[in-house]
Protein backbone atom coordinates (compact mmCIF):
# COMPACT_ATOMS: atom_id res chain seq x y z
CA UNK A 1 0.00 0.00 0.00
CA UNK A 2 1.46 3.21 -0.65
CA UNK A 3 1.97 5.99 1.86
CA UNK A 4 0.39 9.11 0.87
CA UNK A 5 1.06 11.07 4.15
CA UNK A 6 2.96 14.23 3.48
CA UNK A 7 6.95 14.23 4.13
CA UNK A 8 8.09 16.76 6.45
CA UNK A 9 8.83 19.32 3.69
CA UNK A 10 5.54 19.39 2.19
CA UNK A 11 3.86 19.67 6.19
CA UNK A 12 6.53 22.61 6.42
CA UNK A 13 5.09 23.92 2.70
CA UNK A 14 1.60 23.25 3.57
CA UNK A 15 1.92 25.18 7.69
CA UNK A 16 3.68 28.30 5.40
CA UNK A 17 1.00 28.33 3.19
CA UNK A 18 -1.97 28.55 5.80
CA UNK A 19 0.57 31.05 7.43
CA UNK A 20 0.58 33.04 4.28
CA UNK A 21 -3.12 32.98 3.62
CA UNK A 22 -4.03 33.73 7.23
CA UNK A 23 -2.31 37.26 7.01
CA UNK A 24 -3.38 38.06 3.53
CA UNK A 25 -6.51 37.94 4.79
CA UNK A 26 -6.11 39.95 7.38
CA UNK A 27 -4.17 42.71 6.10
CA UNK A 28 -6.96 42.73 2.83
CA UNK A 29 -9.49 43.48 6.01
CA UNK A 30 -7.21 45.94 7.66
CA UNK A 31 -5.88 47.40 4.79
CA UNK A 32 -8.09 47.28 1.67
CA UNK A 33 -6.77 44.59 -1.38
CA UNK A 34 -4.86 47.63 -3.06
CA UNK A 35 -2.85 48.66 -0.03
CA UNK A 36 -1.69 45.48 1.08
CA UNK A 37 1.83 44.31 -0.89
CA UNK A 38 2.86 40.71 -1.12
CA UNK A 39 6.35 41.70 0.93
CA UNK A 40 3.82 43.09 3.83
CA UNK A 41 2.22 39.48 3.67
CA UNK A 42 5.34 38.01 3.86
CA UNK A 43 6.48 39.88 6.72
CA UNK A 44 2.65 39.53 8.71
CA UNK A 45 3.15 35.84 7.83
CA UNK A 46 6.57 35.31 9.01
CA UNK A 47 8.13 33.88 5.90
CA UNK A 48 10.46 35.19 3.41
CA UNK A 49 9.80 36.74 -0.04
CA UNK A 50 10.88 33.93 -1.64
CA UNK A 51 8.66 31.49 0.47
CA UNK A 52 5.85 33.50 -0.67
CA UNK A 53 6.50 34.40 -4.31
CA UNK A 54 6.77 30.84 -4.98
CA UNK A 55 3.56 29.74 -3.78
CA UNK A 56 2.08 32.36 -4.93
CA UNK A 57 3.64 34.85 -7.66
CA UNK A 58 1.01 37.66 -7.78
CA UNK A 59 -1.61 38.77 -5.28
CA UNK A 60 -4.11 37.77 -7.42
CA UNK A 61 -3.24 33.92 -7.29
CA UNK A 62 -2.93 34.67 -3.31
CA UNK A 63 -6.61 35.77 -3.48
CA UNK A 64 -7.87 33.03 -5.70
CA UNK A 65 -6.22 30.35 -3.15
CA UNK A 66 -8.05 32.24 -0.07
CA UNK A 67 -11.28 31.82 -1.90
CA UNK A 68 -10.94 28.24 -2.95
CA UNK A 69 -9.48 26.76 0.70
CA UNK A 70 -12.90 28.64 2.21
CA UNK A 71 -15.10 26.53 0.02
CA UNK A 72 -12.94 23.74 -0.04
CA UNK A 73 -14.98 21.34 1.95
CA UNK A 74 -17.79 21.08 -0.88
CA UNK A 75 -15.57 19.98 -3.33
CA UNK A 76 -14.36 17.07 -1.04
CA UNK A 77 -17.62 15.54 -0.36
CA UNK A 78 -19.73 12.81 -2.63
CA UNK A 79 -23.04 14.20 -4.04
CA UNK A 80 -25.95 12.73 -1.92
CA UNK A 81 -27.55 9.77 -3.85
CA UNK A 82 -30.76 10.27 -5.51
CA UNK A 83 -33.76 8.33 -4.75
CA UNK A 84 -35.07 10.49 -1.45
CA UNK A 85 -34.63 14.16 -2.16
CA UNK A 86 -35.76 15.46 1.41
CA UNK A 87 -32.40 13.60 2.79
CA UNK A 88 -30.47 14.71 -0.45
CA UNK A 89 -31.16 18.24 0.47
CA UNK A 90 -30.67 17.85 3.91
CA UNK A 91 -27.26 17.05 3.39
CA UNK A 92 -26.53 19.42 0.85
CA UNK A 93 -27.83 22.24 2.71
CA UNK A 94 -26.28 21.23 6.40
CA UNK A 95 -22.75 21.73 4.03
CA UNK A 96 -24.61 25.05 3.05
CA UNK A 97 -25.07 26.51 6.32
CA UNK A 98 -21.71 24.83 7.87
CA UNK A 99 -19.84 26.19 4.91
CA UNK A 100 -21.22 29.57 5.47
CA UNK A 101 -20.76 30.02 9.07
CA UNK A 102 -17.24 29.61 8.75
CA UNK A 103 -15.60 32.82 10.23
CA UNK A 104 -13.45 32.88 7.48
CA UNK A 105 -16.41 32.81 4.76
CA UNK A 106 -18.12 36.38 6.65
CA UNK A 107 -14.19 38.16 5.98
CA UNK A 108 -14.53 36.79 2.26
CA UNK A 109 -17.17 38.47 1.75
CA UNK A 110 -16.19 41.64 3.55
CA UNK A 111 -13.35 42.15 1.27
CA UNK A 112 -15.16 41.21 -1.59
CA UNK A 113 -17.92 43.93 -0.87
CA UNK A 114 -15.38 46.35 0.04
CA UNK A 115 -13.11 45.94 -2.83
CA UNK A 116 -16.01 45.59 -5.42
CA UNK A 117 -16.29 49.25 -7.05
CA UNK A 118 -11.98 48.90 -7.86
CA UNK A 119 -11.41 45.48 -8.19
CA UNK A 120 -13.93 43.70 -9.92
CA UNK A 121 -12.40 40.89 -10.79
CA UNK A 122 -11.82 39.91 -6.96
CA UNK A 123 -16.17 39.14 -7.18
CA UNK A 124 -15.32 37.55 -10.03
CA UNK A 125 -12.85 35.08 -8.79
CA UNK A 126 -15.23 34.44 -5.44
CA UNK A 127 -18.10 33.68 -7.61
CA UNK A 128 -16.16 31.37 -10.34
CA UNK A 129 -14.05 29.59 -7.37
CA UNK A 130 -16.10 29.11 -4.58
CA UNK A 131 -20.00 29.99 -4.78
CA UNK A 132 -20.45 28.86 -8.63
CA UNK A 133 -19.11 24.95 -7.90
CA UNK A 134 -21.13 24.64 -4.79
CA UNK A 135 -24.72 26.14 -6.65
CA UNK A 136 -23.75 23.58 -9.31
CA UNK A 137 -23.37 21.21 -7.35
CA UNK A 138 -26.65 21.39 -5.92
CA UNK A 139 -28.04 22.28 -9.36
CA UNK A 140 -27.07 18.63 -10.61
CA UNK A 141 -28.30 17.00 -8.07
CA UNK A 142 -31.85 18.60 -8.25
CA UNK A 143 -31.28 17.43 -12.08
CA UNK A 144 -30.46 14.12 -11.20
CA UNK A 145 -33.53 13.92 -8.94
CA UNK A 146 -35.94 14.87 -11.82
CA UNK A 147 -34.27 12.09 -14.18
CA UNK A 148 -34.82 9.65 -11.07
CA UNK A 149 -38.75 10.95 -11.21
CA UNK A 150 -38.90 12.04 -7.29
CA UNK A 151 -39.17 16.07 -8.28
CA UNK A 152 -40.71 17.33 -10.75
CA UNK A 153 -37.78 20.59 -11.56
CA UNK A 154 -37.90 22.60 -14.84
CA UNK A 155 -35.67 24.98 -13.96
CA UNK A 156 -32.70 23.26 -11.73
CA UNK A 157 -30.61 26.95 -11.78
CA UNK A 158 -34.02 28.81 -10.41
CA UNK A 159 -34.66 25.71 -7.47
CA UNK A 160 -31.29 25.68 -6.72
CA UNK A 161 -30.93 29.42 -5.78
CA UNK A 162 -34.43 29.13 -4.04
CA UNK A 163 -33.21 26.34 -1.88
CA UNK A 164 -29.90 27.95 -1.18
CA UNK A 165 -31.74 31.62 -0.77
CA UNK A 166 -33.40 30.21 1.73
CA UNK A 167 -30.95 29.39 4.17
CA UNK A 168 -27.95 32.26 3.87
CA UNK A 169 -30.71 35.09 3.89
CA UNK A 170 -30.95 33.68 7.67
CA UNK A 171 -27.28 31.94 8.51
CA UNK A 172 -25.20 34.24 6.33
CA UNK A 173 -26.00 37.40 4.98
CA UNK A 174 -27.01 39.12 8.44
CA UNK A 175 -23.63 38.63 9.67
CA UNK A 176 -22.17 41.09 7.56
CA UNK A 177 -25.20 44.11 8.21
CA UNK A 178 -26.15 43.37 11.87
CA UNK A 179 -23.67 43.47 14.75
CA UNK A 180 -23.69 40.45 17.09
CA UNK A 181 -26.20 38.25 14.67
CA UNK A 182 -25.17 34.75 15.64
CA UNK A 183 -27.50 32.03 15.12
CA UNK A 184 -26.81 28.59 17.00
CA UNK A 185 -26.79 25.06 15.50
CA UNK A 186 -30.34 24.14 16.82
CA UNK A 187 -31.50 27.46 14.85
CA UNK A 188 -29.54 26.61 11.51
CA UNK A 189 -30.75 22.85 12.08
CA UNK A 190 -34.28 24.36 11.80
CA UNK A 191 -33.36 26.83 9.33
CA UNK A 192 -32.17 24.19 6.75
CA UNK A 193 -34.90 21.86 7.62
CA UNK A 194 -37.82 23.99 6.60
CA UNK A 195 -36.05 24.62 3.73
CA UNK A 196 -36.02 21.78 2.49
CA UNK A 197 -39.56 20.86 3.64
CA UNK A 198 -40.94 23.98 1.60
CA UNK A 199 -38.86 22.88 -1.84
CA UNK A 200 -39.72 19.40 -1.30
CA UNK A 201 -43.92 20.60 -0.85
CA UNK A 202 -43.37 22.20 -3.91
CA UNK A 203 -41.64 20.53 -6.48
CA UNK A 204 -41.53 16.65 -4.78
CA UNK A 205 -43.88 13.83 -6.60
CA UNK A 206 -44.00 12.06 -3.44
CA UNK A 207 -46.31 13.16 -0.38
CA UNK A 208 -42.91 12.82 2.01
CA UNK A 209 -42.03 16.28 3.40
CA UNK A 210 -41.01 15.92 6.53
CA UNK A 211 -37.44 16.50 7.48
CA UNK A 212 -35.20 14.02 8.56
CA UNK A 213 -35.47 15.02 12.39
CA UNK A 214 -39.20 14.52 12.31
Amino acid sequence: MTDVRPTYHQRVAQEKRGQIMTAATALFLELGYDRTSLARIAERSGVSRATLFKQFPTKAALFDAIVTEAWSAADEQEPPPTGDVVEGLTTLGRRYADLLSRPQMTDLFRIVIAELPRFPELANAQFAHGKLPYFESVRRYLAAEHDAGTVHVDDPDLTATQFLGMISNYVFWPTLLVPGWDVDAQRIAEVVNEAVRTIAARYATTRRVQSTDD
